[in-house]
Formats: C-alpha cells, structure tokens, sequence
C-alpha cells in the first residue's frame, strides 16, 4: 500500500497550491488530483451539497484510485464534510482535513492576538475556524470575513491586476479586519494572491495559509502509519469534473510538468 497515491481534491484549482506544497515535501509520492470544477465554487453552497460532491469524490479516490490517504484541499470542503468523512472511513486510511493544522500552529503562540480571517460564505458561516481556535487558544481575538468573489476571481485567470486589486483592496479595507496581527488565508485559492495581499499590508501583517503546514502534517502522518514510498512510481494524475480553461496553465505552472489531465464525470 506504500506506493498507492494520495488522493487530493477541492472544487478548482485552489487545491494545487497544496497538492504542490505536498509534492515538495514528499518527492516520492504519487498524487492523484480532483478538481471539481463542475461545481465550483463550493463556498456558495449548502453543507448537504457539498457534503455529497466530498462523499462521491472521496469514493472515487478510493474505490477507482485506491488512494492510502484522503487530503481534503479545500476549506469549505473541510468545514462542511470532514468529519462525516472521518467518520465513514474510520479505522481505513488517515484522512486529512485543511483547517486543523492552521489551527494548531496557532495554539500556543503570543506573539499574534488579533486574528483576521478570509474565507467563502460556507466557511465563515460555519463557525469552525472561531470554535476550534477559541477553544484551544481562547486568548486570541478571531475577526472573520466572507469574501466570496475571490474564488471564482482567481478560477477566472484575474490576479496582479488592476480587478484584483481593486477587489482585495475593497474586502481587506473593512473594518472587520481593522489593527489585526496576522491573516488566516482560509481558502487553498487564496495562495495565488498571496504576494498582493501581502503588498496591502505592506508586509506588516503575518498570512497563515495551510500549505506547508498541510503537507508536514500529512508527511507526518504517513511516516507514523508506515504509508510512506521509499521510491517516485507512477506520474502524477490530474482530473476535473468540467472543462476548466485555467487549470492545465495552473496545474504546469505549479509542477513544471507535462500535466496528466482528463476530464471525468463521476456522477454519471
């Protein structure tokens, strides 16, 4: 089982900022990527939905793919289907959610107080970044704030430009996100933009986004498990659910490869 790959899926292209992180990590290891583009964005819909879109892709992974590990590269994936994924396949392979290592890299830390947070609607809504950090690290003050048009922003090709900028600027601007430390980047999309937020800031504010710590959480946990692959296999393997005119540029621009891409229905 050592060298059956990792399965790694979000609704787009977010999720190869962390498929690449990964890559990076563990150089040995087999990745097959899902992105369902068919349904994208995920932060505008129910917790039910996306909780069938996660199930039906995670079976596919599995049952098709027989992945040894499960990551869930999406935030508003994580917060609505995490745990009934865990659940479901409690006791078959380590499945590896986004939000949990951010929010253990927070616990003990002084130096940041006051938290913002950006994510889709779904993510904001659930509360799950606020309850877990406030639970674990309860002297940090978590400001939130949706903002949903970065997503399909980023899906669309737009970053370092004058739209980009303009949308980042007027989201980072409220007052929700006024004097904080540092930013959750609560999305896998939000990577891409990083260097221009970060510009917004003037580097004055600490980003927090979950790829590497994702990967050495990941890393790790395959380690303990003895899941690791001690030799590089087969080819990295890319799939999308629909056709998605910025996924093969993004996809080679992460890996500098010749992609692997298909397009698969699997809710045929």
């Amino acid at each position: 089982m050592n060298s059956n790959p990792i399965g790694i899926f979000d609704s787009g292209i977010g999720g190869l900022t962390v498929a690449n992180a990964i890559s990076k990590a563990m150089p040995n290891e087999t990745l097959i990527y899902f992105g369902d583009t068919a349904h994208l964005p995920y932060g505008e819909k129910s917790k039910k939905l996306i909780r069938e879109y996660a199930n039906g892709i995670t079976d596919f992974l599995l049952q098709e793919k027989q992945c040894k590990a499960i990551v869930i590269a999406c935030n508003t994936a994580s917060a609505a289907a995490y745990e009934f994924l865990r659940d479901r396949h409690k006791g078959e392979i380590p499945i590896i959610n986004v939000i949990d290592p951010i929010v253990e890299s927070l616990v003990g830390q002084r130096t940041n107080k006051k938290i913002g947070l950006i994510a889709t609607n779904t993510t904001i809504e659930s509360g799950v970044y606020q309850e877990k950090i406030h639970r674990r690290a309860s002297h940090l003050n978590v400001r939130a704030l949706a903002t949903p048009l970065l997503v399909p922003m980023i899906e669309e090709g737009y970053a370092n430009d004058k739209i980009s900028h303009t949308l980042i600027e007027n989201y980072l601007s409220k007052t929700e996100l006024s004097d904080i430390d540092a930013l959750i980047l609560g999305c896998t999309h939000y990577p891409m933009i990083k260097a221009e937020i970060n510009a917004f800031y003037q580097g004055k504010v600490r980003l927090i986004d979950s790829t590497d710590i994702m990967a050495s959480k990941l890393k790790n946990i395959l380690e303990k498990e003895n899941l690791s692959c001690a030799a590089r296999g087969a080819k990295n393997k890319f799939y999308i659910s629909d056709s998605s005119p910025h996924f093969d540029k993004s996809a080679q621009r992460f890996f500098k490869e010749n992609i692997n891409l298909e397009y698969l229905n699997i809710w045929k």
